[in-house]
Parts: structure tokens; C-alpha cells; sequence
């Protein structure tokens, strides 16, 4: 019923881009708000973007101004495009669907209730 999954992880360079891609069920992206987390080894997941059912976004301040969240809906697919990434974006990052009648911005673990697999982002120096 429920099946998010993330990819275009890779190895970039820092000051280089790469854009995630996250295929949901018809049913989650319509209707849920979606968020991008991500975690590094030793370290909580930490917020990174969030984007509403009506296309607002709110970023991170470690991440304003360098990546940005959009969501399509005829794909089923929410995506993370990161900018000027610099080696403290290195971690593995999570899609994930909020639940039902989470407080604007959506920026807490809490207010998730499904989660993909993730995909690991690695900035070389």
C-alpha cells in the first residue's frame, strides 16, 4: 500500500550538484506532504527539506539557498536537487510522507510516518 523509494545517489564532488529522485504510490504523493532527511554514520537524521501538497517548501538552514524540493505529481515523484554541496552534505538520505495533520513546516522526525530505504550521497574533497 505504501512504498516510497529513493535514488541518484552517487559520488560528487564539493561545489558539484546531484538531484535525488523519489518514486511514491499515487495515493501517499497526492495526499501527504513529503519531507528529504539524512544521516550520517554516528549522527541523528537531521531535517532537510519538506514541500506541501500545494507545493510550499521549507529548507533547512544548512541547506537554504543550496538545494531545493519539488514534487510531480503525473510521476508519482517528489525530487531533491543539491547545489554547491560542500562535504558535511555527505550522509544517506531519506524520503519520507508525513502524516495526517502535522503542524506547517514539517520538520521533525515525528511527523513522518513512512519512510524509504534511502540513497547515500558522497561530496569528495
Amino acid at each position: 500500500q505504501v512504498q516510497l523509494v529513493e535514488s541518484g545517489g552517487g559520488v560528487v564532488p564539493a561545489g558539484g550538484s546531484l538531484k535525488l529522485s523519489c518514486a511514491a504510490s499515487g495515493r501517499i504523493f497526492s495526499s501527504r506532504v513529503m519531507g528529504w532527511f539524512r544521516q550520517a554514520p554516528g549522527k541523528e537524521r537531521e531535517f532537510v527539506a519538506t514541500i506541501s501538497r500545494f507545493g510550499n517548501t521549507y529548507f533547512a538552514d544548512s541547506v537554504k539557498g543550496r538545494f531545493t524540493i519539488s514534487r510531480d505529481g503525473a510521476n508519482d515523484t517528489v525530487y531533491l536537487q543539491m547545489n554547491s554541496l560542500k562535504s558535511e552534505d555527505t550522509a544517506h538520505y531519506y524520503c519520507a510522507a508525513a502524516a495526517y495533520g502535522g503542524a506547517w513546516p514539517t520538520g521533525g522526525r515525528s511527523q513522518y510516518e513512512y519512510w524509504g530505504q534511502g540513497t547515500q550521497v558522497t561530496v569528495s574533497s
